[in-house]
């Protein structure tokens, strides 16, 4: 097994809205803002080369929605999804598996493209299988108010239209040997059903952490993003994931965090704080 960090680029999200509650003074130590108090966070995809199987987690936000839509989200940066694969000598056709912990925009909008002359959708990886599960795609699809801009349709039924799309079943809070040499954690506080991938490698254990911990400044229990529907949730999940994750000492891959793209934590007097910062060579 292989592990490869895939960059797609930077966007912008409103500081406050990514922490919830924790005032200004105190995250902006960790994720300073601009003068519209938006922070710069980044779209980490990871590939898995084992064996036959090329598998995508994530995969950013695209490119087909509108000069508007862009607009509210300020994309910066050299990297994108191509270019990154490319880096490691992969092209998207030989994606095997997209694994999507989650269908808010900035998680699976690259799955989705139009064709040549934009007359319709298709799935941007045409010899991939999509991973879901039940309970989150019928969340996705049927959307509650709260979420629905986050939920857009022509991100999303492509991939069952398509007849690509697979689902995972959940059983319990962590599903076992969902592939090989991976587990997943279901983390239901900031979307119902969020995959969270726990990948055995090399004797460690890195996981993916999707918006669970969006970055190393969300590492405090209160640190909770504005956007999550259950956020006492999140803070009980949150909790008693970090406290193993420093038990065993995991590596976690940071899929927004725009300067850390893995750490891992310890257990402090004030509870769970960070550890080690460093790139994913530097933990394996």
């Amino acid at each position: 097994m292989k592990l490869y960090p895939i960059h797609n680029g930077n966007f912008k999200l409103d500081g406050g809205a990514m922490f919830g509650v924790v005032p200004k003074s105190l995250w902006s130590r960790t994720n300073p803002a601009d003068d519209m108090n938006m922070c710069t966070w980044a779209m980490r995809s990871l590939l898995i080369e084992d064996g036959d199987r090329l598998m995508l987690i994530d995969c950013g936000i695209g490119d087909k929605q509108s000069e508007k839509f862009f607009s509210y989200y300020f994309l910066h940066g050299d990297h994108s999804l191509d270019s990154s694969l490319e880096s490691h000598g992969f092209h998207r056709d030989q994606i095997t598996d997209v694994f999507l912990t989650h269908l808010h925009f900035d998680h699976c909008g690259g799955a989705i493209e139009y064709n040549e002359d934009r007359s319709f959708l298709r799935p941007a990886f045409k010899n991939a299988k999509f991973w879901s599960n039940e309970l989150h795609w019928k969340w996705a699809t049927e959307p509650n108010a709260r979420e629905k801009a986050s939920f857009l349709s022509e991100n999303i039924l492509p991939i069952q239209e398509s007849g690509q799309l697979n689902h995972i079943q959940r059983q319990g809070q962590i599903t076992q040997n969902v592939f090989e040499n991976m587990d997943v954690f279901f983390a239901d506080g900031h979307t119902e059903s969020q995959m969270i991938p726990m990948i055995h490698y090399e004797g460690k254990k890195l996981v993916f952490m999707a918006d669970l911990l969006p970055s190393t400044g969300h590492i405090p229990l209160p640190y909770v993003m504005g956007y999550d529907t259950r956020p006492l949730l999140t803070l009980e999940e949150k909790g008693k994931f970090l406290q193993q994750a420093a038990e065993e000492e995991w590596v976690l891959f940071l899929e927004h965090d725009a300067v850390n793209e893995c750490c891992t934590v310890q257990m402090t007097e004030k509870g769970v704080r960070l550890k080690d910062v460093g790139g994913l060579g530097d933990f394996f």
